[in-house]
């Protein structure tokens, strides 16, 4: 049986460690050739998974540059990008220190938007791609004391439709995950900030994103591009 994305080659950023570890692991399982890039050091999890392991400062468009031509020269194509590096800084409007509101848009949003950038050419010379932006419920909903964090994943929501519109021509297709509250360590970290059960019953794992974003990767979501799609466990319905 053929896996869903057999021979396809793919950037994950952020992806030692929690969402991003998780995809890396669906995709090596689907057959995917992995680049696994983060500010962290992920040679365990590469050698792990029989990935390569590139670091990566998303804030800095010349180590995407290389990020970009080194998974191409290994791979012969760059054809995924889950842009999922993200980081969040708790404050209000009335206490956030600046650089601390800039820094988290600088990783989350100005991050998504070099990694798009940089990977739209060597996706045009394989004559298509598809790029996976980790947003948020936040980008839908406003949080307390979430201010920048909230800025950044609108931010991201409306980015990856503006550049859906641009790059379909080029066979390029550009959506966007939305997860609610996922047991990883950024969620931990926050403790009873994001504390609440969802209507399904219980938190998200990291594996109930990966799988949605495995979708999105494959040719199974060939007419899909400009989507939002949200995985919270009904989190953002409404009230029950």
């Amino acid at each position: 049986m053929v896996k869903r994305l057999q021979g396809k080659s793919a950037i994950i950023t952020g992806g030692a460690s929690g969402m991003g570890a998780a995809e890396a692991r669906a995709f090596a399982a689907e057959g995917a050739h992995v680049t696994i890039a983060d500010i962290a050091s992920g040679e365990a999890l590469a050698e792990e998974l029989g990935a390569r392991f590139h670091p990566l400062d998303v804030t800095d468009a010349d180590q995407w540059q290389s990020l970009v031509a080194a998974a191409e020269e290994a791979y012969g194509s760059v054809d995924i990008l889950v842009n999922n590096a993200g980081i969040v800084t708790w404050g209000g409007v009335a206490d956030l220190d600046e650089a601390a509101f800039r820094r988290v848009l600088e990783v989350n949003t100005v991050g998504t938007f070099l990694g798009m950038q940089a990977v739209t050419p060597a996706m045009e010379r394989a004559s298509g791609g598809s790029i996976i932006n980790i947003g948020s419920t936040s980008a839908f909903v406003g949080g307390p004391r979430a201010v920048a964090y909230t800025a950044s994943k609108w931010a991201v929501r409306g980015m990856t439709k503006a550049a859906a519109l641009e790059l379909a021509p080029k066979g390029i297709r550009v959506n966007a995950v939305h997860p609610g509250v996922i047991q990883t360590p950024m969620s931990a970290a926050a403790g009873d900030r994001t504390s609440g059960t969802p209507p399904l019953g219980r938190l998200g794992t990291p594996a109930d994103v990966a799988a949605v974003v495995v979708h999105l990767a494959s040719d199974e979501s060939a007419f899909t591009t400009g989507a939002d799609h949200v995985v919270d466990g009904g989190r953002i319905a409404g009230h029950p």
